[in-house]
């Protein structure tokens, strides 16, 4: 499903040039769970939006389903972050005075699905991750916990074919952690592409494949 294949991240910073990612080179099958772990620092960040197409690398091919993204057009690639990728952060990324509901229907809103359909799917969504009973809660009224499955439901609701994470349990406690790590193991079961960036080795070994990724370079 995704391949990448020597790929650099430079950044320029006044004079100087500051080089993210050395080139990585990785594969990730369909209905993998992997695991990007490494410290802060290490470009693993950098790495997960480069493969959300939040960013482009400066160099190297990236092949998303067969085909490689540097020949797709900017339209063609925000229809496979709004369609084919769910991300999921670590911030939860929620609107204050939204609930729940309303929050998990703003990719279909954007999509341009009819409102009828909207509120079935985004209930839908929400009941896959616990929360049936909280849809009109706003973010003030849940736990980090609570806040962060609604961020998951939000990223499941357009049946993505692709989970991205980003240190999804780095603000939470253990308790919670797994109780959200337990949902990402069940979507995997489900059929979902599980990536996983965390620097918390606990966490990475949930998934079935750990990359280790240290000053920019996959360590072997």
């Amino acid at each position: 499903m995704i391949t990448l294949k020597n790929i650099v991240k430079t950044y320029q910073l006044g004079q100087q040039e500051f080089t993210v990612l050395k080139s990585i080179s990785l594969h990730i099958k369909a209905g993998e769970f992997t695991s990007i772990m490494g410290q802060s620092g290490s470009g693993k960040s950098t790495l997960m939006n480069i493969i959300g197409l939040l960013d482009i690398p400066s160099s190297g091919e990236y092949i998303f389903n067969k085909k490689n993204v540097e020949n797709l057009r900017g339209d063609e690639q925000a229809e496979i972050r709004g369609k084919k990728i769910g991300f999921v952060f670590q911030s939860y990324n929620l609107l204050p005075r939204m609930s729940a509901l309303k929050q998990v229907a703003l990719p279909l809103m954007y999509n341009g699905v009819e409102i009828k359909k909207r509120i079935l799917l985004s209930s839908k969504a929400l009941e896959m991750v616990g929360l049936q009973d909280k849809i009109m809660n706003k973010p003030n009224e849940l736990s980090g916990g609570q806040q962060q499955r609604v961020s998951m439901a939000r990223a499941i609701v357009t049946n993505p074919d692709i989970i991205l994470a980003d240190e999804p349990t780095g603000a939470l406690d253990s308790e919670t952690s797994k109780e959200v790590m337990d949902i990402f193991t069940y979507l995997n079961k489900q059929g979902k592409t599980i990536i996983l960036i965390t620097h918390e080795k606990e966490i990475a070994n949930y998934a079935q494949k750990i990359i280790h990724l240290n000053d920019g370079e996959i360590k072997k």
